[in-house]
């Protein structure tokens, strides 16, 4: 093992029975955690939840292996979405929680991720002291036989984190009347979600609800919008809902088969504080991939955008940081810091159908409030992850692009924190050159990088 970090921008993930996602991997996992978290509160719980994928069987058995070894007592809750896992992590007074899920990637995938006891996702260098034990196999100070830990299966998490949901939503509304289409992704969500919004009175057209262990993300949920802005357009519903496989974050459809992205959920939901009052120092978090549009809507709002790294956790930490409210990314991960610590594509669905329903009006009249500039995103696979102001021509590449936009417009080159890729994004006023520089920077840096 060779590795210096196991962990990317959102955990530990990558192809199921290959390093590092191997049962091996996760029960060192398991035994590296438990002392860390062990040695850092008193309660000395683990609540492990995942979603729908065939694998999870595998790392679930390793880590709970791992975590009772070290002398943590596991709580198991089966399939249930990433944010229902942060906040069972604080609910039930646990030392963390652990997910098991590679949200939107395909079957073949999983992947790892942590919750600390505030229900936060772990910070750089508690990822690191993980990742040195289980690399170094560092393995000391175990519990003796006595006090090794003990599974548990939890059959209440579902009805505690849907009462959970629903205390976010104002009593003195309800859903009565709204049709909802709604695309789980066969993935985590798959239970709770319509379960929620008809208990609230919506009637619910389900669609990817039927996980089979395969099938998560296949065709369907957040990264394939069509199929939910069919469904809307089928049935003549009031919104569509398409959550990702891990359940925390959202793409929504309008009642005319608009697709809208995070950054119009965000502006819409900004707006809504905004003219409230409560959103506070006027200031919303998005990263750097969020559309210049939102940027611009902000400051004609009177607000301020937030920029961070990509990944939610950088923008809980900077809304934590800034004292701010709302924040979230383009793909969909929104948070509302006043109900939850991490994205939650469900709490984040129950906030627009909040505005919805006090305002009377259909989400396409609602939403109409950015329009996006063209912005092309190109992923190229590479064989090594420098710096790429290190490589001459890459730099070169990006800066005759910036010229030629002239300074409307940017471009933005950033590695993958989960896989071999280098994510690049021109944006700018006109399409035909955005596309035309993303493409040759995309080529560049796939020919420099191989």
């Amino acid at each position: 093992m060779t590795d210096k970090r196991l962990f990317g921008t959102d955990g530990l993930r990558g192809r199921v029975n290959q390093y590092p996602m191997t049962a091996e991997v996760a029960l060192k996992l398991g035994l590296a955690a438990g002392r860390v978290f062990s040695s850092r509160v008193h309660h000395n719980r683990i609540v492990i939840g995942k979603d729908t994928r065939l694998s999870g069987y595998v790392f679930e058995s390793a880590l709970t292996s791992g975590f009772c070894a070290a002398g943590m007592d596991v709580f198991l809750v089966g399939p249930m979405p990433t944010p229902a896992i942060s906040f069972l992590s604080r609910n039930m007074r646990a030392s963390a929680g652990v997910v098991i899920s590679a949200s939107h990637n395909p079957h073949w995938d999983n992947g790892i991720k942590f919750f600390d006891e505030a229900g936060m996702k772990l910070p750089d260098e508690i990822e690191d002291r993980i990742t040195s034990m289980v690399l170094s196999n560092g393995f000391e100070d175990y519990p003796p036989p006595e006090e090794v830990g003990r599974a548990h299966r939890i059959s209440d998490a579902l009805g505690r984190y849907i009462v959970a949901l629903k205390q976010t939503f104002p009593t003195r509304i309800n859903l009565e009347g709204l049709t909802i289409a709604l695309d789980c992704a066969n993935g985590a969500s798959y239970k709770v979600a319509p379960m929620a919004l008809e208990e609230l009175g919506a009637k619910v057209i389900k669609i990817a609800c039927e996980p089979n262990g395969k099938n998560i993300n296949d065709e369907c949920g957040s990264t394939h919008p069509g199929l939910i802005a069919s469904k809307v357009m089928e049935v003549g519903a009031d919104i569509g809902i398409a959550l990702d496989g891990d359940g925390d974050r959202l793409i929504v459809v309008d009642e005319k088969g608009r697709v809208l992205d995070g950054d119009q959920i965000m502006a819409l939901c900004a707006r809504d504080l905004l003219e409230r009052g409560e959103l506070k120092n006027n200031t919303l978090v998005a990263t750097v991939m969020s559309n210049l549009a939102l940027e611009l809507f902000m400051k004609e709002c009177g607000g301020r955008l937030l920029r961070t790294k990509v990944g939610d956790r950088y923008v809980a930490e900077a809304m934590r940081r800034e004292g701010a409210v709302l924040g979230g990314e383009q793909s969909g991960h929104i948070i509302f810091i006043n109900f939850a610590t991490t994205g939650d594509g469900i709490l984040a669905a129950l906030q627009l159908l909040r505005i919805m329903v006090e305002k009377q009006r259909p989400l396409s009249e609602l939403a109409n409030l950015l329009t996006p500039m063209p912005q092309v995103l190109r992923n190229v696979e590479v064989g090594c992850k420098i710096p790429f102001d290190d490589e001459p021509e890459i730099a070169r590449c990006v800066a005759l692009a910036e010229e030629r936009l002239a300074g409307r417009g940017r471009v933005l080159l950033r590695y993958s924190g989960t896989e071999p890729k280098a994510r690049v994004m021109v944006e700018g006023e006109d399409k035909a050159l955005v596309d035309e520089l993303a493409r040759d920077i995309a080529e560049t840096v796939g020919k420099r990088l191989r």
